[in-house]
């Protein structure tokens, strides 16, 4: 079976700025496949050149095998970064127009108990809150039944209750066996709902895989984190890697239980010590030299 979408050598310049530089990445059926970076690093120009709303530099783009064609438009849903829509009219009404819209549609019924938009279909679009007008686009990008869902980092600006209602949408859809393509800053977000991740700075790739086999390939130990105020080791040094942080250091632990020793044969408090798994920000640190920019 050829891969959903398949993207060959794509690259889009404005200008004197290099937007995409040649990057390339297949997406395999049936998985959230997650586009990471910061702002301005060519996740939103990348998925814009998929949707074919902006025109590639160069490259190709395929949908199930052949290059992008009528079908491709009728099976895609797009949820953009920033969408306008009727304020005056309901959710209701404006579910129905878009509903009109297309050949092959979800039942109405179904759409709105999928996406929990119930309690909002008499209230006017300007008087949505921002989780639930997300939740509004979310369901506008799945009113032509879709095989494939463009979400163009559709958190960004939420509230963690609102985030995470949202994420549930995500797994709702999964499970249905759609295709998602997400692009997001928000590392969480990633983690969680990516089966795939493609990680890009500047218009490159500069790291992918799953989430878990990119995190185990970069990182072979853990971080201990212990307050500044009670690290004071009685030698004057620590004998492993550390990073200096405002408030706290962090070292860098292969084993935990030697670490412990370590410190405790070095007099330091351990009323802080905390322990944490390596995270995709770090690994963006790893590989760039500068953390996510938002």
């Amino acid at each position: 079976m050829p891969p959903v979408l398949e993207v060959r050598n794509l690259r889009k310049t404005f200008k004197n700025l290099v937007a995409v530089d040649g990057i390339s990445f297949q997406i395999e059926p049936g998985i959230c496949f997650g586009l990471l970076g910061p702002n301005g690093a060519g996740k939103t120009t990348t998925i814009e050149m998929i949707e074919g709303i902006t025109e590639p530099t160069s490259g190709e783009i395929l949908y199930r095998g052949k290059p992008r064609d009528k079908s491709f438009t009728l099976e895609a849903g797009i949820q953009f970064q920033s969408t306008s829509v009727m304020e005056r009219l309901s959710s209701r009404e404006i579910l129905e127009l878009f509903h009109s819209l297309y050949p092959k549609t979800i039942p109405m019924q179904k759409l709105i108990d999928l996406c929990d938009l119930e309690p909002l279909l008499n209230t006017p679009a300007d008087k949505l809150s921002g989780g639930q007008k997300q939740r509004l686009m979310f369901a506008l990008s799945l009113v032509n039944d879709p095989e494939i869902v463009f979400l163009d980092e559709p958190t960004t600006g939420l509230d963690p209750q609102s985030r995470r209602n949202l994420w549930k949408l995500v797994e709702r859809i999964k499970s249905k066996g759609k295709n998602v393509v997400l692009t997001t800053h928000y590392m969480d977000e990633a983690e969680i709902l990516c089966d795939y991740l493609v990680i890009i700075d500047h218009g490159k790739i500069i790291a992918e895989g799953p989430p878990k086999k990119l995190m185990k390939s970069h990182f072979d130990y853990f971080y201990v984190c212990i307050d500044k105020e009670d690290f004071h080791p009685k030698t004057g040094s620590f004998n492993e890697p550390l990073v200096n942080l405002n408030d706290h250091v962090e070292i860098q632990s292969k084993s935990v239980e030697a670490t412990l020793q370590n410190l405790i044969q070095q007099d330091i408090r351990l009323h802080s010590l905390r322990v944490r798994n390596p995270t995709l920000e770090d690994l963006f640190l790893k590989l760039t030299g500068h953390s996510l920019r938002e």
